[in-house]
């Protein structure tokens, strides 16, 4: 490369063919081939049949039958012994010519007719009430007409966090979305079954769920791409002390980026939310079960169990049975509708929360039920006959007569 300019620069400024072999040390129809040509000459190796050329027509019949045959399987059943990778390479150049064609449309989206739902995973740790940190889940809610977007981190992807995350995000929203688009979460559904509790709340909201169906990412795009403007956008030079500190931040920071105009719509989402939150349902009157629930028989342990955390009760009550309750916030328990213990709810997991009053009353109970008991004598439990007449209202003085 350096060679061919040189010559055409030495050239340009008029100096001979014969003087520029000379002082570059090559022949006269080098510098004259270099002259004439528009690019560099490069090296092109001659193409030979490889390997792989024998086995490639039955390759290809088979990825025409089945485009996503994996390419072990199909290194069997054509009898090859060579290189494995060699193999997988010409498998992957070959595979997008018998894929089908998947064309992808531009959607367009109807005021209040729809919101997409999505899991983002910050990539930071939060740290948690035991001194450790973890990676916790926001749930974000996009309205797809007018991409205004709500998020809040929740403790777990399960069923119980899922819905009581997106019955907040709604009532920050004060309506409801004719339908709620998904991707195959564990947690909400994945193909025609539903995960259990999740077809009563959206009943309640007399709201549609709608679950996706593999390699169908335009459909649920508004979302993601969302997710990914948090990474650069709003998670830089950040740290946050807890979930909490997490939720105060990013909510913020939404207030401002819901004002910021959305390049495909023209327009701010605050400036659409009025005509979106417009088509939408109206919030239901009473609001839908969520939340984590539990019936028990509190045992000597009186301790009970939520999301993995381990949660005093009055121990009064050993022997009745409890109904627990557990939202993002508390956990409380109940004995007939009478409030008897209440936790702010840990987000850590495998831990034990105990009130000082209940460790105070079971010393009480433990006390009292190993002091000794009154000992009564033979003699003790003789009655006198006259307490029979008493009772009777016999006079003994006449019976004595």
């Amino acid at each position: 490369m350096e060679d061919w300019a040189l010559i055409r620069r030495l050239a340009g400024e008029g100096t001979p063919n014969a003087v520029i072999a000379r002082r570059l040390g090559i022949s006269r129809t080098t510098v004259v081939k270099a002259v004439a040509s528009q690019a560099p000459r490069k090296y092109e190796r001659r193409s030979q049949e490889t390997s792989f050329a024998v086995f490639e027509p039955r390759v290809r019949t088979l990825l025409r039958l089945n485009p996503d045959l994996p390419a072990s399987v199909l290194a069997e059943r054509v009898g090859w012994q060579g290189s494995e990778s060699w193999f997988r390479e010409n498998v992957a150049r070959l595979r997008p010519e018998h894929r089908p064609v998947d064309p992808a449309d531009r959607l367009s989206w109807e005021a209040g007719d729809a919101a997409q739902c999505d899991l983002w995973f910050p990539p930071r740790k939060i740290p948690l009430e035991n001194g450790t940190s973890a990676l916790l889940p926001v749930l974000v809610i996009t309205a797809a007409y007018s991409r205004f977007v709500l998020g809040r981190m929740i403790p777990t992807k399960t069923t119980e966090d899922l819905l009581l995350g997106t019955w907040q995000l709604l009532q920050q929203l004060g309506r409801v979305p004719r339908r709620l688009i998904w991707d195959n979460e564990r947690g909400i559904g994945r193909g025609p079954h539903r995960a259990e509790g999740v077809p009563a709340f959206m009943g309640t909201l007399a709201t549609k769920l709608v679950l996706l169906k593999p390699r169908d990412p335009e459909s649920k795009g508004i979302v993601e791409r969302r997710n990914g403007w948090f990474e650069t956008s709003f998670m830089p030079g950040r740290s946050f002390a807890s979930p909490a500190d997490f939720n105060q931040q990013f909510t913020g920071w939404l207030e401002g980026a819901n004002r910021r105009v959305v390049r495909t719509t023209k327009a701010a989402p605050i400036d659409r939310l009025d005509a979106d939150r417009a088509a939408m349902l109206a919030l239901p009157p009473v609001p839908p079960i969520t939340g984590w629930h539990k019936q028990v028989r509190l045992g000597r342990d009186y301790y009970v169990n939520i999301a993995r955390n381990d949660y005093s009760v009055d121990p009064t009550w050993i022997g009745r049975m409890i109904d627990v309750h557990a939202d993002l916030e508390r956990v409380q328990a109940r004995v007939d509708g009478r409030l008897v213990a209440e936790h702010p709810r840990v987000w850590a997991r495998g831990l034990t929360i105990t009130d000082t009053r209940h460790l105070e009353t079971a010393a009480r109970l433990r006390q009292e039920f190993q002091q000794p008991r009154t000992q009564h004598t033979v003699e003790d439990l003789v009655r006198d006959l006259a307490d029979y007449d008493k009772a009777f209202g016999l006079n003994t003085q006449e019976a004595d007569r």
